[in-house]
């Protein structure tokens, strides 16, 4: 896996360049805007509004718990979520740079989390203005949320890599990806708590991606992650990173042929 590892340590050495590309996007998008990204706080806002009222009181919760809760799940699940899929468009992208310019290719996807983890600021400020209406449970759990935070960019990362890669290859997989994201998103906690399921927990248990949220959503929920949530993302991260290197070692030099 050198070459793989050679061209993630000559990215993250050109971090100005990435970090320019998902500044850059983003700017783009919003260009002649005047809420500009903040955009995406409203309708984020809107929805967690909406659908907190609605769901809170078809499963009976209180809002001052279930609200927050929501906030904390869409927002991480967007972080994720969307780093995944983006990642997976990341080369097809960028084809006339990969092309054109001998630049490292771990560049296109590192560019995808930042963007991200930028439209996250944005949407994490409902988050905090919730937690300051119904008040903080615990603020001992608080630190737990960036250890956590890393852990869930980590994963996505690897994923927006394999993703990258296969849909380069196949350009088919996007929407493969874009669906099995949106499957995802029914069987993982997000709308509902994991203590609903009853006698369907397995359904939670089974589910790496329930882990993943957790992991962040917990400590800001005043709740501390537990030893097997630390593990199972943990084992993830190290697991998939590994795959996503020799992935990348192997079909580093097919990618500029491919797109």
């Amino acid at each position: 896996m050198k070459e793989a590892i050679s061209d993630l340590r000559r990215s993250l050495v050109s971090w100005r360049l990435w970090t320019l590309l998902g500044w850059l996007e983003i700017r783009q998008r919003y260009a002649r805007s005047r809420v500009g990204p903040f955009w995406l706080t409203i309708s984020m806002g809107v929805i967690i509004a909406s659908i907190g009222i609605v769901y809170g009181t078809l499963f009976g919760q209180k809002l001052s718990d279930y609200l927050p809760y929501l906030a904390a799940s869409l927002v991480m699940w967007g972080l994720f979520t969307n780093t995944v899929q983006e990642g997976s468009t990341a080369y097809i992208s960028n084809a006339s740079y990969i092309r054109q310019v001998a630049t490292p290719k771990f560049i296109y996807i590192l560019q995808v989390p930042w963007r991200n983890l930028l439209i996250f600021a944005h949407n994490v400020v409902i988050v905090v203005l919730l937690l300051a209406i119904f008040g903080v449970k615990r603020w001992d759990t608080i630190p737990l949320v960036i250890p956590g935070l890393i852990l869930l960019i980590a994963n996505a990362t690897w994923m927006a890599t394999l993703t990258g890669l296969m849909s380069a290859r196949f350009r088919d997989f996007p929407q493969i990806v874009a669906a099995i994201m949106q499957v995802a998103f029914y069987i993982t906690p997000i709308m509902y708590k994991p203590e609903a399921l009853t006698k369907f927990s397995f359904i939670v248990n089974l589910n790496p991606l329930a882990y993943l949220l957790n992991v962040v959503r917990q400590p800001l929920l005043g709740e501390v992650p537990s030893m097997r949530t630390w593990g199972v993302t943990i084992a993830m991260a190290v697991i998939g990173w590994t795959v996503a290197l020799a992935m990348t070692h192997r079909y580093h030099k097919r990618i500029a042929y491919w797109v």
